[in-house]
């Protein structure tokens, strides 16, 4: 199966190692050989391999342990765009049997009345949320030399062509690691150039696509005005816990988007001014070509000019005169197109206008829409701040009932409510923030989010804030439900909200609800967690239908299981009846970005993946759970919620085990993001962010917050329950989903790693954890296996288990590599060249690992 795939990473692994030959000479090759042999070995089972390397790392230089890092890490990359690559080209896909998911769906559908598909298809809408996390630690100058290897790959099919390995000699002689800390702007730039690099031609490529398969079920053509996705970011717009996002930084943000999309679209209107030279067009066309430069060209002449005078004005940072509004490149396209049709010339009317039309519909002036997204504690901090200015009395120490009344009250209140005065920096800064908001035009944003939202004063107080800095339009308010008590209580918060008619007219009859998968999982252990959201949905869908209101679901997926990450399809069929409703919103964050849309082909093939998947579920809901389910869930998510949190919350050894087995206390440090690692620097566990817990587990492979409960929680059920449990894994894909996911986490998990950070990193009287959490987890792979009844993991998915052997070798080497640099870095802190070597490391077990944070 993964032949192909293996000659081109031979090839490319060859190509790197006459590169650290030729720089270190041919001895360091077959060293980094012999250490690849024994990883191999270790992975195997060869434990008394394990000693040998131990000491060859022990006895090595930090610059010496940092060329056999940067080998490691380098080729796992390399594997990657390899793979990635191949199963995106015309060849792997053939070769390895994936269907095409448009062609799968239209079989699927084939029987399906045309009306019940075009509904489907008007109910389609993908927003992807754009967000920087740690996880991603390679620079940009990386991504885009393994974006070129892949682009050759595509085109000559050869992994030993000179221009490849020149790109490999280029990764070779660049530090893969940023020295310093990326700023918010940073992380926004990357963001930018994503969508530069690979949206900006995937988009119009996958609604062609779209457009033949409307054709095929409907026998009509997508409307022009038709737009299934949208692209959001919180780049540089997501200031919870971050000190570095302000509203001046969020600003020159929307101006750094704003000329990217003048650069792309000045590109895209002068080819289109080139092709659109016919003198054949409508009369109303005909009248307006004053300066005889020809009908389309004089339509699309002063979009160029204004698109050249905006870059220009943009460059200085200026807005004065500048494209303000879609609209001004959308209407002379349509005009142009609207002329082509009736003329007849329909082929050219279909072609490059249409894509053009397609990507001002999705990027608007900014390729992105900015989310704002704030803790809801900034926003009670900054009205109890006004309150008391206005000697109105302490906003803070207000019961609900009394925030309510006073909320809704100003709310309906004509008068300023903000006296001019010097405020505290917080207030200041929030109340800064709004006006920024207030003075852009209103496309440039998505929606806002109130981070640890729990009450409809929450909601209110945004609300207020808006309307008393001038922002005159009705951005979209989010509560981000995110711990397991707070998803609990969303869907009552939410119908307490509607019965406020003044809100409803607010909200225009639809309204975002963002539901987190991080810190609930955090809170609660990933079952409990994931069902707890699974319900919060549904009764949030019954809410929303009662008060006739669409529900926008927004889900803060993240890379990992742990996260709420996981196979598109599989997430998104596992989503209760009438979720999808309204659309997908949901987060694309760290490295998750780059393995699914980081190339042009597979930013087209993910928003296939997604479309497809919600399409059948709009047209095919999934099975409503039957009580007997939802029972034995219930059982199961109590019990696992208990082992989960005996161990994270209530074991006084916990944090500290956690934090001497794993690299968090370092992570911390490091320059991998633009956020503190913590809300509170004061903070314990409670306060530590999901990324960074996640992140840390999965660097020593024991992956705890992944797993920690659920396995426990079946053993005990199944012992009663055999045929109900074997009857959701047939019927429900919820629960399918489930288990599906748990097993390729239990496949990339390992015991032998885990128990060799504790026997150098852990103290003696900590070390009992972590062989009670091996025992757990070792017990809980066996309980999955006898329900699947298989014999190894990934049995029935071969695709996936020798996707991840062909990696798993590469692996045990950074880990004991890892593992030497945190010996030091804690005999010795702030060694920077231990710090370089724990950086790297990190990286090549991430990008092994492929979904970490």
């Amino acid at each position: 199966m993964l032949e192909n795939i293996q000659q081109n990473v031979r090839e490319l692994g060859t190509l790197l190692g006459q590169t650290i030959a030729d720089e270190q000479g041919a001895q360091w090759l077959e060293n980094i050989e012999k250490m690849r042999l024994q990883g191999r070995d270790i992975t195997a089972g060869d434990a008394s391999i394990v000693e040998q390397l131990q000491q060859t790392i022990s006895n090595c230089s930090e610059a010496d342990l940092l060329i056999y890092a940067r080998a490691f890490s380098q080729f796992l990359n390399l594997a990657n765009v390899a793979e990635q690559q191949y199963t995106t080209s015309p060849q792997g896909l053939d070769e390895l049997d994936l269907a095409h998911p448009l062609e799968d769906l239209k079989e699927k559908l084939g029987n399906v009345s045309a009306d019940k598909f075009s509904q489907a298809l008007e109910k389609l809408h993908i927003e992807l949320v754009l967000t920087a996390h740690p996880t991603e630690v390679n620079r940009r100058t990386f991504i885009h030399k393994y974006n070129q290897i892949a682009h050759e790959l595509d085109d000559n099919n050869d992994a030993s062509s000179s221009r490849i390995a020149e790109l490999v000699e280029q990764a070779w002689y660049t530090d893969e690691i940023r020295q310093q800390r990326p700023t918010p702007l940073d992380e926004s730039r990357w963001g930018l150039n994503t969508i530069a690099n690979s949206f900006w031609f995937a988009v119009p490529q996958f609604l062609k696509e779209l457009n033949q398969l409307s054709q095929d079920l409907t026998q009509k053509d997508l409307p022009i005005d038709y737009n299934p996705i949208t692209m959001a970011s919180w780049m540089a717009g997501d200031r919870d816990g971050n000190p570095f996002v302000t509203a001046k930084l969020s600003e020159q943000a929307l101006l750094n988007a704003r000329l990217t999309a003048a650069k792309l679209y000045l590109i895209d209107f002068e080819r289109l001014y080139l092709e659109l030279s016919m003198r054949k067009a409508s009369e109303e066309l005909l009248e307006a070509d004053v300066d005889g430069v020809g009908p389309y060209r004089t339509q699309l002449k002063h979009v160029i000019e204004l698109l050249k005078l905006s870059i220009e004005q943009l460059n200085k940072g200026e807005t004065k005169g500048i494209l303000n509004s879609s609209d001004q490149l959308r209407l002379p396209l349509i005009a142009c197109r609207d002329s082509l049709l009736s003329v007849g010339l329909k082929n050219i009317a279909n072609s490059l206008v249409v894509d053009m039309i397609r990507k001002v519909n999705c990027f608007g002036i900014s390729l992105v829409k900015l989310d704002i997204r704030q803790h809801s504690e900034r926003h009670e901090g900054a009205v109890a701040e006004i309150t008391q200015a206005l000697n109105m009395g302490d906003f803070a120490s207000w019961d609900e009932k009394k925030r309510q009344a006073f909320l809704v009250d100003e709310l309906q209140n004509p008068r300023p409510l903000l006296p001019k005065k010097q405020w505290s920096a917080d207030t200041q800064e929030v109340l800064d923030t709004y006006a920024m908001i207030a003075e852009q035009p209103a496309e440039l944003f998505g929606i806002y989010i109130i981070s640890m939202a729990s009450q409809v004063s929450d909601i209110l107080t945004v609300n207020l804030l808006l309307k008393a800095s001038g922002v005159s339009w009705k951005m979209p308010i989010a509560p981000l439900f995110e711990t397991l008590e707070d998803l609990n209580n969303a869907p009552a918060v939410m119908a307490e909200l509607f019965t406020l008619e003044s809100y409803k007219e607010y909200c225009d009859q639809q309204h975002h609800v963002m539901i987190g998968y991080s810190d609930s999982a955090k809170d609660a252990g990933v079952l409990a967690a994931t069902w707890g959201q699974y319900q919060c949905q549904e009764k949030l869908v019954e809410v929303f239908a009662e008060k006739d209101i669409k529900l926008k679901l927004f889900h803060g997926r993240g890379g990992t299981i742990g996260r709420g990450g996981g196979p598109a399809h599989a997430a998104i069929a596992s989503q209760p009846p009438g979720s999808l409703d309204g659309g997908l919103r949901v987060t694309e964050q760290g490295e998750t970005i780059r393995y699914k849309f980081g190339l042009p082909n597979l930013a087209t093939r993910s928003l296939h993946l997604y479309a497809s998947a919600i399409l059948e579920c709009l047209v095919t809901p999934p099975p409503v759970p039957t009580v007997e389910w939802r029972t034995l869930m219930d059982e199961m998510a109590k019990d696992s919620c208990d082992i989960y949190r005996s161990y994270v919350q209530t074991n006084k050894n916990f944090v500290k085990y956690f934090r001497q087995a794993t690299p968090e206390q370092e992570l911390a440090s490091l320059p991998l993001g633009s956020r503190p690692s913590k809300r509170k620097s004061d903070g314990g566990i409670e306060s530590l962010r999901a990324i960074p817990w996640i992140f840390a587990w999965s660097q020593n492979r024991l992956v705890v917050p992944s797993w920690l409960g659920l396995g426990g929680a079946i053993e005990k059920a199944y012992k009663d329950n055999a045929s109900v449990i074997h009857d959701m894994l047939e019927s429900w894909p919820y629960f399918k989903s489930r288990i599906s996911l748990t097993e390729m986490l239990y496949t990339k998990s390992d015991e032998q790693v885990s128990a060799l950070y504790d026997d150098a990193l852990v103290d003696e009287d900590l070390k009992y954890m972590g062989v009670e959490l091996r025992e757990q987890l070792a017990a809980d792979k066996k309980t999955l296996l006898d329900l699947l009844a298989q014999d190894t993991l990934l049995q029935n998915d071969q695709w996936n288990f020798s996707s991840f052997e062909l990696r798993r070798g590469y692996l045990a080497p950074l880990h004991l590599i890892q593992i030497e640099a945190l010996k030091r870095l804690r005999q010795q802190p702030e060694h920077p060249d231990n710090e370089q070597l724990l950086m790297v490391t990190m990286a090549g077990i991430a990008t092994g690992m492929r979904n970490t944070g």
